[in-house]
C-alpha cells in the first residue's frame, strides 16, 4: 500500500538497517509494493542517517532497491 501522507522521522512508516551505521526511516511511500517491483526507480522519501553524517538525519528520495539490497528492516 502506498503511503499518502508525510510521517515525523520519530514515527516512520519502516525503519531500515545498514552497514556503516545507516538507517532509513520511510516517512512516504509513492507506490503499491506491486508497482514498486515492477519498477527499478521506485523511491521512498525517508530520512537516513549514518556515520558519515554525524547522526544528523539526512532527508530525501531514496531508491527502494538500494534500500533493500544493502538494508534489513527492523520495524
Amino acid at each position: 500500500m502506498s503511503q499518502k501522507k508525510t510521517r515525523p522521522v520519530n514515527d516512520p512508516y519502516e525503519i531500515w538497517e545498514g552497514p556503516a551505521g545507516f538507517q532509513w526511516n520511510v516517512l512516504k511511500k509513492y507506490q503499491k509494493p506491486e508497482n514498486e517491483a515492477k519498477n527499478p526507480y521506485a523511491r521512498w522519501f525517508v530520512a537516513a542517517k549514518s556515520d558519515m553524517t554525524d547522526g544528523q538525519w539526512e532527508y530525501g528520495d531514496t531508491y527502494v532497491s538500494d534500500i533493500k539490497r544493502y538494508g534489513v528492516r527492523v520495524k
